[in-house]
């Protein structure tokens, strides 16, 4: 009863936090994942001696087989990219000792460590796909201990002791995303442990895991109001041009969703757009970069912003466009081409399709001659 009402704690208090935590990303929602690698424990084994069984012994060694294989399996709710909560199973394996006494005889124990916990993570990320992070909760834990005696040791009165505890644990790690949905993570944790006999100890946790996010397919490819780039006709009276390029949303766009690192396919978009402005006369070229309406106004216009210098660098470096004719800026959302009627009651992916016309770049150009 006490391991049931224990669980139904902590996924009460995983349930509120989770819900105290509105979703500040597109990347938020909740994940599954399991770990596994080496345990290491660091136990007062000479303590649980004594403890064991009884005074009056002078220890003379102690052989320890303190590592084993250690996994948990655990589900979490991404709030935001910085803040996670996250829950789980874990068991830390077997670690045996045997100490030899005076009067001769010897100790030989093992202790079987595993439970629940409930940690805060938070994440730093320092690329699109690789971040790092830091964890720190609370386990409840069980300690079950056995013991067994040789020569002129008695059997203590009690050879299988038991305790379930509260305890804190903390750990680091880092995590790259082969996708949006799937990561793999790398981590170092520490266990605070009681050994059922009274004493405590530590046992480390060195793992690498998988976790698989719910909710983050890639949004299907759609058609938006200009897919392929038109060629450029610069005629006297020279006019204005624009050309519009898909951010993240065909199968030629320039960027992935959410991404400010052109792709291949959005190069060559750009080199055909290159080509097809072979010859002319620039006054000056404005790139612009649009978002849709999800996410913050600052993390939109940041990354529209980012959008619309990546493709200024590239057709400075790459396309041999000088560069003092050349500008860049970020509108983020506010200068849409769907309206609110047109994807109400739309939400998750049908909403990020929907507002796909949205995320544009936009290149206007401003010649002053064609040459044949």
């Amino acid at each position: 009863m006490g391991m049931m009402k224990t669980a139904g704690i902590l996924a009460l208090a995983g349930y509120a936090v989770c819900n105290a935590f509105p979703a500040l990303a597109v990347d938020s929602g909740f994940y599954l994942g399991g770990n596994v690698g080496q345990s290491v424990s660091h136990l007062d084994e000479s303590g649980m001696t004594n403890r064991v069984a009884g005074p009056g012994l002078s220890i003379t060694s102690v052989n320890r087989d303190n590592r084993d294989i250690g996994y948990k399996l655990y589900g979490g709710y991404q709030a935001n990219d910085y803040f996670s909560l996250e829950s789980g199973w874990f068991d830390l394996g077997r670690h045996n000792f045997t100490s030899t006494t005076t009067p001769a005889g010897s100790l030989i124990g093992n202790v079987k460590i595993r439970g629940m916990h409930l940690d805060a993570i938070l994440r730093l990320p320092l690329t699109d796909q690789f971040s790092v992070f830091g964890r720190g909760g609370m386990t409840y834990a069980q300690s079950r201990d056995s013991f067994s005696t040789t020569g002129a040791l008695a059997l203590p009165a009690n050879p299988n002791p038991n305790k379930w505890a509260w305890n804190p644990k903390y750990g680091v790690g880092v995590e790259y995303d082969v996708t949006r949905s799937l990561g793999i993570r790398a981590e170092a944790e520490r266990y605070r442990i009681n050994d059922a006999t009274g004493g405590k100890g530590n046992v480390d946790l060195y793992s690498l895991g998988l976790i698989y996010r719910f909710g983050m397919e890639e949004p299907a490819p759609v058609a938006v109001a200009v897919v392929e780039p038109e060629p450029v006709v610069i005629t006297p009276p020279p006019a204005p041009v624009k050309t519009v390029f898909a951010s993240d949303s065909s199968a030629n766009s320039l960027f992935g969703f959410n991404k400010a690192t052109l792709r291949p396919e959005g190069k060559r978009a750009l080199d055909k757009f290159v080509e097809d402005l072979h010859g002319a006369s620039f006054d000056n070229m404005v790139v612009t970069g649009h978002t849709d309406r999800i996410g913050t106004d600052e993390y939109n216009q940041k990354l529209s912003e980012r959008r619309a210098n990546a493709v200024r660098s590239y057709l400075v470096e790459f396309g041999g466009i000088p560069a003092d004719k050349i500008t860049a800026r970020g509108a983020g959302e506010s200068n849409p081409v769907t309206t609110l009627a047109d994807c109400e009651g739309k939400d998750g992916n049908p909403l990020i399709t929907c507002l796909a016309p949205d995320r544009r770049v936009e290149v206007e150009v401003t010649a002053t001659r064609v040459s044949e």
